[in-house]
């Protein structure tokens, strides 16, 4: 008998009137939120606005949830696509299944077209959302723990997961080396230690990047987050019990997270050889915002003067 354990919530959503509310919508919505407070203290101090950090979350975000929920769908095709799985359930969103690889993707290419439509530097932007990013994915996992789901396999450590709901329980039956796991059977909290590795991550890249704010060039402390993120995914997915796709052998989102790491070193060699300055770049930032201040201060005037 196991005597020390993490329990699982009782609940994962709660009702007020008529309308549902999700606790995994609401760790996300959390996560995100932290991520732009983050955010917008870092890009001010290379100057940036608010408003242009708000400006480009909107156009991100959404970007990012849509590839976030895409990215699962693709890679756990069983439940989602005939002939097993029904399309409806792609917008079954509250049942959770949103994968950071997807957003990551499809969220940084929406944020990089709108920098270079607007002239702000996107290697900055990248560097102030790197620690903040990963601080809205520790948010966020905290959703699974609600759903009870990205658990890892069997164990007896006094930390492991106990599961309390019977869809839960049901799923280990044939998850786990087709055995079915004995009633009480504990298992990896990995939601848990993603949490713990993504907030090691981010007091890295925080340190390191005041430390060595001359030295790295603009781009690299994003890097860091692909390498530190790609790298602890890598082995947090080898414990996890997960339907995704096989190939070669391994899940693919274990190949993803391989390749997570490997880009990260890619970029941050490549930076650090043809990066811009971050200095520079910062100059251009604030003669953007300056001059963006200033058609807005104009625009303000014509409007009162309309109004007058």
């Amino acid at each position: 008998m196991n005597l020390a354990y993490i329990p699982s919530p009782t609940f994962s959503y709660f009702q007020i009137g008529p309308v549902t509310i999700r606790m995994y919508a609401i760790c996300i919505l959390i996560g995100i939120c932290a991520a732009v407070a983050i955010l917008t203290t870092r890009w001010k101090r290379v100057g940036g606005t608010f408003d242009q950090v708000l400006d480009t979350t909107l156009v991100a975000v959404p970007s990012g949830l849509v590839g976030a929920r895409l990215y699962h769908c693709i890679t756990t095709p069983d439940q989602y696509f005939p002939p097993t799985g029904n399309l409806v359930n792609i917008l079954k969103v509250w049942e959770g299944g949103m994968a950071i690889f997807g957003g990551i993707s499809i969220g940084a290419l929406a944020a990089f077209l709108w920098c270079r439509h607007k002239r702000y530097p996107f290697a900055l932007l990248a560097d102030a959302l790197a620690p903040g990013l990963m601080v809205a994915q520790v948010i966020g996992r905290l959703g699974n723990w609600f759903n009870q789901e990205l658990y890892g396999k069997p164990t007896t450590l006094p930390w492991g997961l106990k599961l309390n709901d019977a869809d839960a329980i049901g799923k280990t039956e044939i998850c786990y080396n087709g055995q079915a796991c004995p009633t009480g059977t504990l298992f990896h909290p990995t939601f848990l230690y993603e949490m713990i590795w993504n907030l090691i991550g981010a007091a890295i890249i925080v340190w390191l990047g005041h430390k060595l704010w001359g030295v790295l060039k603009a781009g690299q402390q994003f890097a860091m987050y692909l390498m530190w993120y790609g790298l602890g995914r890598t082995w947090i997915e080898m414990i996890r019990i997960n339907y995704s796709t096989i190939i070669l052998g391994l899940r693919i989102n274990v190949w993803t997270a391989i390749l997570c790491f490997i880009l990260g070193c890619v970029l941050f060699v490549v930076l650090w050889q043809f990066g811009g300055d971050s200095d520079r770049l910062s100059a251009q930032l604030t003669a953007v915002t300056a001059d963006e201040l200033e058609r807005q201060s104009i625009a303000d005037e014509r409007a009162g003067a309309k109004r007058g």
